[in-house]
């Protein structure tokens, strides 16, 4: 079988020029020469032609006049690689059959999956636009990304904080380290801590899980090291408070209203203690910026805080604050093969418009090249 991982053998044979509905098929399975043989299937003789397969228009020839059945392991038959499996193919109109000779066939994986070739060559592409943003990235420095107001706010958060002498308060969410946007929200913590290194002012990090405690701690650290504040830094500015959901929000809210911390960050993914702890948070006064990814809290998020990174804005702010030219090329080289993907979406949708108008496939190959994309 072309294409596959092994286990399976496809089966293909000349359609008669008599074929039609009145006359079907049968596939016959056995594991000797002469038997005995097994049937596994039967179709009308007019269907399951090569054509009909549901595989890319480039990886065989997808002619009408050739039938096409494939035979794959099941709980019932399981095909073994390496070894030799024996083939019949009958005609029959329900009375009387005309059986074909038997055909060996051996099951071997494929080096190479041609299903996948699209995939393989939008790789390469993607890839290439990439290296080359990356290569623009550091020639050019200050190359242009969109503005994220919630990501200017941040200097401003900071300042005003400084400003009053009270603390910030940042949250990186309630998921573990395996989550992408806690990854993001400990990234952008690490340029928050270089800014309060800077200023010397107090940053608080309470925590539910212990390992992005541990990896929050490394991050402020090395922010301080990077400032040239490591005397300022302070080992319990990372703290561990609970893994209960809701006894971690009650006890957020007690330290928002006890110290009254002047901003409050609220980035990664959170769930149905959102709205407890940005409510409290709006109460104090405090300017509030919050980034995540959770769709179903995104609403009180919006609501209750003065700027709100939405979905990949919170990817994107790691790159946006520390203006690295590896994170801004490999930003801006996904916006591009977003924009990619977008346009031949719209140049698909064109065509085949025309083609359901005038009844044509003219452009089944070009529409196919963007088939199964993942």
């Amino acid at each position: 079988m072309p294409g596959d991982s092994g286990g399976s053998v496809g089966l293909s044979w000349r359609a008669a020029p008599f074929d039609g509905p009145p006359l079907r098929y049968q596939v016959f399975f056995g594991e000797q020469e002469r038997g005995p043989y097994t049937q596994l299937a039967e179709f009308p003789a007019n269907s399951h032609y090569k054509s009909d397969a549901d595989r890319p228009w480039w990886s065989w020839d997808r002619t009408k006049n050739v039938h096409f059945y494939q035979v794959k392991s099941t709980r019932t038959l399981n095909l073994v690689n390496g070894r030799p499996y024996f083939f019949k193919v009958a005609l029959t109109d329900g009375t009387q059959s005309l059986e074909g000779p038997g055909r060996s066939a051996v099951p071997e994986p494929n080096l190479f999956n041609w299903n996948k070739a699209n995939n393989f060559l939008l790789m390469i592409v993607f890839s290439t636009l990439v290296l080359i943003s990356i290569s623009q990235a550091k020639r050019r420095p200050n190359i242009f990304l969109r503005r994220i107001p919630g990501l200017d706010a941040v200097e401003e958060a900071i300042g005003r904080a400084t400003e009053m002498g009270r603390p910030i308060l940042y949250l990186t969410g309630s998921d573990d380290m395996s989550s992408l946007s806690t990854i993001a929200a400990t990234v952008i913590l690490g340029q928050v801590a270089k800014r309060t290194a800077a200023l010397d002012t107090q940053l608080k990090v309470p925590h539910r899980d212990p390992i992005v405690m541990a990896v929050c701690q490394e991050i402020v650290k090395e922010s301080y090291l990077e400032a040239g504040r490591p005397d300022a830094y302070r080992e319990d500015s990372n703290f561990f408070i609970t893994s209960d959901q809701f006894s971690y929000a009650a006890a957020v809210d007690g330290i928002m209203l006890r110290e009254r911390p002047a901003a409050n960050f609220f980035m990664g993914f959170y769930y149905a203690e959102a709205l407890l702890l940005t409510e409290t948070g709006a109460g104090t006064g405090a300017i509030q910026i919050a980034g995540t990814d959770a769709d179903l809290q995104l609403p009180f998020f919006i609501t209750t805080c003065d700027y709100t990174l939405i979905g990949e804005e919170l990817y994107a702010a790691s790159a946006y604050l520390s203006r690295e030219p590896v994170l801004v090329g490999t930003l801006r080289g996904q916006d591009q093969g977003k924009a990619f993907l977008l346009i031949s979406m719209v140049i698909g949708t064109i065509l085949a418009t025309i083609g359901a108008l005038t009844g044509t496939q003219t452009f089944v190959p070009v529409l196919q090249l963007f088939r199964d994309f993942k």
